[in-house]
């Protein structure tokens, strides 16, 4: 195995001069059975990880609405030993599952919410469950797979290692448009945390870590007075006028703000007829940026455009914020860690039925220029790798706690997410080989950072250095507060 084979290429006269001196050293053959122990693990653990991703695959609960797969694994955590806390941050469906005792506190971030609107089944070729009007298009329950395949393989490590710390699992639902994890940031669920651990569902492998987009989605509802519009227009107010105003200001704003800002928007609610001046009237809009420090500032602009769209137009303005996250803030030290380990570990590899069904599925594809083999491929480190154009609440989570992610090969090569081939892929055995991989990357990173405190020393002091001394959370969701919560 090229992990037990890495680790014992260690000079044996350092061995012998530090037993001649009296000194307590771990021989390199016992750590390297240590490592593959840890990887044992999971490989014993494989066809479990798959049922449960196969499970939530079948389950496919959108945001805020996945109790089944929620309990399904609380329950495959608690089985293990895990102490379960349900229903953290207000949200019926978060929990926290922890191991071990004191610090370090590393976590693992789970994700298992799936997409509405989407049906496939894990077939290569388009066909729609009719009774299914969601899918995993995100590849969510792998994510969940693997984050459980790593933290109970870490569990088990620091038992058999007597290394002292606690490993935790962070089941984060409605990642899709809810922003959960910002409501868990809000809430103080990470102030003890050292370090915390992701990945993603991909159609390759990387460990570059880049950046995302900082949103805030917010509706602006416009409040006017109705009228016959052909007879008494002069004693309406039109809140269409607001509405109609407000984006005039800001297709104005284009031009002024920083050229990588994204500002769009649909009109939710434009009235119901012509010949009535409308009483109600919104429109939703989506601000994006690489920063969420400049994504406030225009943010700040877009509301007061907002106010004076009403004062202009005899109109009133509410501005209800849906959801907003920060940007994922980059750690390059851990970002190396993660990308030597999956190196150590490898991409994906397909047996025949597996090659049959990329080549299969491929012939749908557009763009057919990645070949089936480059899922064994490990991309090479980029840090200074653009950021996505997408958005994730696992940013409120990086500027809080040092964080770093990996993507794996769970798709085809060539496969886009949020589309039926990734919905098909997340249920067969290709997506379920792809989490593997992410379990055993993320349980060998989790065992180094548990063993090195100067390597979470080294990515704490990073995380200041990028995000400023001064810097202090402000969630970017309104007030903060989950909306499954209730409200006197």
């Amino acid at each position: 195995m090229l992990i037990r084979s890495s680790l014992t290429q260690w000079l044996s006269p350092l061995t012998l001069t530090a037993a001649l001196c009296g000194l307590s050293v771990v021989l390199p053959e016992a750590a390297a059975d240590k490592t593959a122990s840890l990887l044992d693990s999971i490989d014993q653990r494989q066809q479990q990880n798959a049922d449960i991703a196969k499970t939530l695959w079948d389950y496919a609960e959108i945001s805020f609405q996945e109790e089944r797969s929620s309990e399904r694994l609380q329950q495959e955590l608690k089985a293990e030993g895990f102490d379960i806390e349900a229903g953290v941050a207000d949200m019926p469906t978060a929990f926290i599952a922890s191991y071990g005792k004191g610090g370090p506190v590393i976590a693992i971030l789970a994700e298992f919410d799936a997409l509405p609107g989407i049906s496939q089944a894990a077939t290569p070729t388009r066909q729609v469950l009719e009774h299914k009007h969601a899918g995993h298009a995100c590849g969510h329950n792998l994510f969940a797979a693997g984050s459980l395949g790593a933290a109970i393989a870490v569990k088990e490590w620091l038992d058999k290692s007597g290394t002292k710390g606690t490993i935790r699992v962070y089941g984060t639902p409605a990642e899709e448009g809810g922003g959960a994890k910002a409501y868990f940031v809000n809430s103080g669920l990470f102030e003890d945390v050292d370090i915390a651990l992701h990945w993603h569902p991909a159609d390759s492998n990387d460990a570059s870590n880049p950046s995302s987009m900082a949103i805030i989605a917010a509706k602006f509802a416009f409040s006017g007075y109705s009228a016959h519009a052909a007879n008494t227009p002069h004693h309406g107010r039109s809140a269409l006028d607001g509405v109609e105003a407000f984006n005039y200001m800001i297709n104005l704003m284009r031009e002024h703000v920083p050229s990588d800002t994204r500002m769009h928007y649909v009109i939710s609610d434009g009235g119901k007829a012509p010949n009535v001046v409308p009483d109600k009237a919104e429109v939703y809009y989506f601000f994006r940026h690489p920063d969420s420090r400049t994504l406030l500032k225009v943010w700040e602009r877009a509301q007061e455009a907002a106010k004076g769209a009403a004062m202009g137009t005899g109109t009133e303005v509410e501005v209800k914020v849906d959801g907003g996250v920060y940007n994922v803030m980059r750690n390059d030290t851990l970002a190396q860690v993660v990308d030597k380990h999956l190196r150590d570990v490898g991409g994906v590899t397909y047996n025949n039925a597996e090659k049959s069904f990329a080549n299969t599925i491929r012939k749908s594809f557009h763009n057919q220029t990645a070949t089936i083999e480059s899922a064994a491929e490990i991309a090479p480190l980029d840090l200074n790798i653009k950021p996505r154009a997408g958005s994730t609440d696992v940013g409120d989570v990086s500027w809080v706690v040092p964080t770093v992610g990996l993507y794996t090969a769970t798709w085809v090569p060539g496969t886009t997410p949020h589309s039926w081939q990734s919905t098909a892929a997340s249920g067969h055995s290709i997506g379920f080989k792809g989490a593997q991989v992410a379990a055993k990357v993320m349980a060998l990173t989790a065992k180094e950072l548990f063993e090195k405190p100067a390597l979470r020393k080294a990515a704490k002091a990073e995380l200041d250095r990028r995000r400023g001394k001064d810097f202090k959370y402000k969630p970017l969701v309104g007030d903060g507060i989950a909306p499954t919560a209730k409200r006197d």
